[in-house]
C-alpha cells in the first residue's frame, strides 16, 4: 500500500517535471513567434496612421513621384472606362526611392527596432544607443533589401508589382483583392495578374542578407526563412492598409503611381 503510494507520487512528480521542461523549452519558441506578429502589427499600425496623413503634414519637399498621379476626387465615375496603363520608367524609379528611402520605411524600422530594443533581440548587440543604432540600421537594411529585390525582379520578369486599390465595393472583396495582390503582378500590356516571384521572394531575400550578412555568427538559414515570412505577412498588412486607409487625393499616396486611376483594377481578381 505505502509502495504504491510512493510510486504513484513519483509518477506525478516525474509528471509534473516533464512539463515544466516542456514549458520551459517551447516558452523561447513561443515568445519570439509574438514578438514577430508584433513587430508584424506595429509595422502596420504605423504604415496605416501615416498613410492617413495629409502631405502638408509631412514634407513639402518630398518630390512628386512620377508624371502619373491624378486626383481621386471626382474620377471615381471615368475609372470603369479607362484601360490599364504600365508606369513609365520613371514613375518605377520614383516609387523605387520613395518605397526605399522615403518615409515609411524610415519610421517602420525605427518602430520595429523599437520592440527590438525592449525585447533586447538580438541580445548581443545589447541596449542603449549603440544598441538600438545597429538594430534600426538592421531592420532598415532589410527593408531596403527586400524592397530592391522586388523591384529588380520585377523588372526582369516584366512586372509592374505596385499597389492598385481594388474598385469592387464591401470590406471581403476588398480584403481579398489586397492581400490576393501581395502574391501576384500585373504583367503585359492589358495588366492582367500573374503570380508575382518578385513579391514573394523579396521578404526572404532581405533576412536572408541580414542573417548572413551582419547578425551574430548563431542565426542560420530557419531563422532567416522565420523572419521571412513575417516580413511576407507585412508586405501583405501593407497592402491592406494601402487598401483601407487611404484618406483622399490630399494624403502623401496620393503623389505615387499606386493611385493613378488608369491603373486601378476594375474587376474581380482572375483565377
Amino acid at each position: 500500500m505505502i509502495s504504491s503510494k510512493r510510486t504513484g507520487s513519483m509518477q506525478h512528480s516525474l509528471v509534473m517535471r516533464k512539463g515544466r521542461v516542456g514549458r520551459q523549452l517551447y516558452r523561447p519558441w513561443i515568445q519570439s513567434c509574438m514578438m514577430q506578429v508584433c513587430r508584424a502589427m506595429l509595422m502596420l499600425s504605423v504604415f496605416s496612421a501615416f498613410a492617413a496623413l495629409p502631405s502638408s503634414a509631412i514634407s513639402q519637399s518630398l518630390p512628386v513621384l512620377g508624371e502619373s498621379s491624378a486626383p481621386v476626387a471626382g474620377a471615381a465615375s471615368l475609372r470603369a472606362n479607362l484601360a490599364y496603363v504600365p508606369p513609365t520608367e520613371k514613375a518605377k524609379l520614383s516609387n523605387y526611392a520613395f518605397d526605399t528611402f522615403g518615409p515609411y520605411p524610415i519610421i517602420g524600422s525605427a518602430a520595429v527596432a523599437g520592440i527590438d530594443q525592449f525585447t533586447n533581440s538580438p541580445p548581443e548587440w545589447r541596449q542603449g544607443a549603440s544598441g538600438y543604432g545597429k538594430r534600426f540600421g538592421s531592420d532598415f537594411g532589410i527593408a531596403a533589401v527586400g524592397t530592391s529585390t522586388r523591384y529588380a525582379l520585377a523588372e526582369a520578369f516584366a512586372q509592374d508589382t505596385l499597389y492598385y486599390r481594388c474598385e469592387c465595393r464591401g470590406f471581403l472583396p476588398r480584403l481579398r483583392h489586397a492581400i490576393y495582390s501581395s502574391l501576384t503582378a500585373r504583367s503585359g500590356a492589358d495588366g492582367h495578374r500573374v503570380f508575382s516571384v518578385p513579391a514573394v521572394v523579396a521578404p526572404y531575400a532581405g533576412t536572408f542578407t541580414a542573417v548572413y550578412g551582419w547578425y551574430p555568427n548563431r542565426f542560420g538559414a530557419r531563422d532567416a526563412l522565420r523572419m521571412g515570412n513575417y516580413g511576407l505577412l507585412a508586405y501583405a498588412g501593407q497592402n491592406i492598409s494601402l487598401e483601407f486607409f487611404y484618406s483622399g487625393p490630399h494624403s502623401l499616396l496620393s503623389r505615387m503611381h499606386l493611385n493613378h486611376s488608369s491603373g486601378v483594377d476594375n474587376s474581380e481578381p482572375s483565377r
